[in-house]
């Protein structure tokens, strides 16, 4: 058997765990980096994806809602329930679209739900490019109520260069983690929409030739 002793001075051996320290502040930067939000990077990507397939769930639910109840003819009625995770994250929308004002959630609706993200400080509608923040469903109900006062509380985005009303939800953080979707189609009531922050309920009577 050979027994090799080496002799290591300080010097060397302080060199070397400056070495690896250095190295494990770069492994700790990176994973921070990744976990944390910050505008850019890998986490707030993967942030604005997860945002962007609830807010196309939460479209789409409404939309599926309406289509039941037009399906069904007058006097029916639907309820569907949808659980939030990050629209009512004032926070999480903040960080993964980049927005410099107070996140907004605006509901809206053209032959299927329009849900968006938008800024306070600059509420524009996207649907395309990497600036989407708006996300559409198609119903069965063919009708455009982004242009009357359907909504309640109402409020409006602009979108190509056009004005659309629709239903725009502030203090998100107040918002409950269970949204309730109730679609109704009572005859004569026309068209109305109306949210409920407090209880998470969103209201809609349709009403196809009213």
């Amino acid at each position: 058997m050979i027994i090799v002793r080496v002799k290591m001075g300080k010097a060397q051996i302080s060199l070397e765990f400056a070495l690896i320290f250095g190295i494990m502040l770069i492994l700790l930067a990176y994973s921070i980096n990744n976990i944390t939000f910050t505008q850019n990077s890998q986490a707030a990507g993967a942030l604005r994806v997860q945002i962007s397939l609830e807010a196309k769930n939460l479209a789409n639910s409404i939309s599926n809602t309406i289509s039941q109840v037009y399906a069904q003819g007058p006097g029916s009625k639907a309820t569907t329930y949808v659980t939030l995770r990050y629209l009512n994250d004032a926070n999480y929308l903040e960080k993964a679209f980049n927005l410099s004002g107070s996140p907004q959630l605006f509901i809206t609706y053209l032959n299927g739900a329009y849900v968006g993200i938008v800024d306070s400080a600059n509420p524009i509608l996207e649907s395309t490019g990497v600036s989407k923040n708006a996300f559409w469903t198609q119903s069965l109900y063919k009708a455009d109520l982004t242009l009357n006062g359907t909504f309640v509380p109402s409020g409006s985005v602009t979108y190509n260069g056009t004005t659309l009303n629709g239903i725009l939800i502030n203090n998100l953080d107040q918002m409950p983690s269970n949204i309730v979707i109730v679609v109704e189609w009572i005859p004569g009531n026309g068209n109305s929409w109306t949210f409920n922050l407090t209880s998470g309920e969103l209201r809609i009577n349709i009403d196809p030739g009213g």
